[in-house]
């Protein structure tokens, strides 16, 4: 990973990659050591997390509005330390009242961090650099998620209550890391002044984005769009074991197939989407590419298991870029309808949309996957 020269850009890389290291690995055993480990039914873990993601989306809502108040660096500061603490804590959560609260705990101070990280890069960085670092910070996401992934297998390999107890404590070490890099943020040269707008008794406030019915009705239109991510990691994946003729291994390549596109063409597809009309014409280009998409997952449930392997792959192609081209439409939406006097009640609001998306996706679409609804190639 080469490190930006940049200060801010290079503190937010770093930390990113930690937390995404972590997410990786929680994400691979998290099911199991629920359900192994805790003792949980999976019906009580379902639960238990959608409890949480409610407490996620008003987070992510919350969150925005006290980076406005708080500055958003040592909001991210002192979120990113609970989300560890948090996770610390599910090693001692031996009932199903203390997994859901510490479930709440860890999903809304995770959230808390989302608007907290955007409303930073929202005021720091302007123009095409913000864009530019958001895409270079997703890539670095999506490759330490995937490398967690990878990290994990030694646990599921030794496959015992104490290798997910220290997979679960490594998680908790790496997220406390990851406020490390935070630290000396405010060494840099006039970012303090640029965090601390809030206390200028001169300044302006800005508008309420809830009264911004551009910027409402964006956010729920990109909040639809953002389903997308349930239907690559839960619905292509039912869908694959229980309606095609695929072999299950096709899960593992697609996923790898969307990782390597991602970290190779986010930063490019996201030039020059800071300017509006871009950034729209990006997303509309991309919502015709995931509808594409999907008919050709369907498709793949009413022919052979050549046939569907080749068609699950130029699906998953189309996808990826779908996302890419969305995602990047979407940052240059968010960040430039935002009234900069209220970079971070904006760039919350903008969360809370990704938050819901991610709440409801799961079961809505875990249904449409299992249902009927293949699209047939033949007459």
């Amino acid at each position: 990973m080469v490190l930006p020269a940049e200060p801010v850009h290079r503190s937010l890389t770093l930390t990113t990659a930690s937390a995404s290291l972590a997410t990786g690995l929680f994400y691979s055993v998290s099911a199991l050591y629920f359900t192994r480990v805790i003792g949980l039914a999976p019906t009580t873990v379902g639960l238990g997390l959608t409890v949480a993601g409610a407490v996620g989306v008003l987070a992510s809502f919350l969150g925005g509005y006290a980076a406005d108040r708080v500055g958003a660096d040592r909001l991210q500061l002192g979120a990113n330390a609970v989300q560890g603490l948090a996770m610390l804590a599910y090693v001692f959560a031996g009932s199903t009242l203390a997994f859901v609260l510490v479930a709440a705990v860890a999903v809304g101070s995770r959230s808390l961090q989302g608007s907290a990280k955007a409303a930073l890069q929202a005021r720091w960085f302007t123009g095409a650099d913000r864009v530019e670092v958001r895409a270079r910070l997703r890539v670095v996401t999506n490759v330490f998620i995937g490398l967690g992934t990878v990290l994990a297998a030694l646990a599921l390999l030794v496959d015992t209550a104490a290798a997910y107890r220290t997979t679960m404590v490594v998680v908790a070490a790496l997220l406390v890391a990851s406020t490390v890099p935070l630290l000396g943020l405010r060494r840099v040269l006039g970012f303090g002044s640029v965090m601390d707008v809030h206390l200028d008794p001169g300044r302006v406030r800005g508008r309420s984005p809830l009264r911004d019915r551009t910027y409402v009705a964006t956010v729920v239109l990109t909040s639809v769009i953002a389903m997308q991510f349930s239907m690559t990691s839960v619905g292509v994946p039912l869908w694959i074991v229980t309606r095609t003729e695929a072999p299950t291994v096709v899960i593992s390549v697609l996923l790898v197939l969307n990782t390597v596109i991602v970290a190779l063409f986010q930063v490019r597809a996201a030039r020059g989407t800071h300017e509006v009309a871009v950034a729209g014409r990006t997303v509309r280009r991309g919502s015709l590419l995931l509808a594409a998409a999907c008919l050709l997952y369907g498709a793949a449930g009413s022919v052979g298991a050549v046939a569907a392997v080749a068609l699950l792959v130029v699906a998953e192609l189309f996808g990826t870029w779908a996302e890419i081209w969305c995602e990047a439409g979407g940052w240059g939406l968010a960040f430039e309808l935002a009234d900069p006097a209220s970079a971070g009640a904006y760039q919350g609001l903008t969360q809370t949309g990704y938050a819901l998306a991610a709440m409801v996706a799961p079961a809505l679409v875990t249904a449409t996957a299992t249902g009927r609804g293949e699209v047939s190639l033949t007459a």
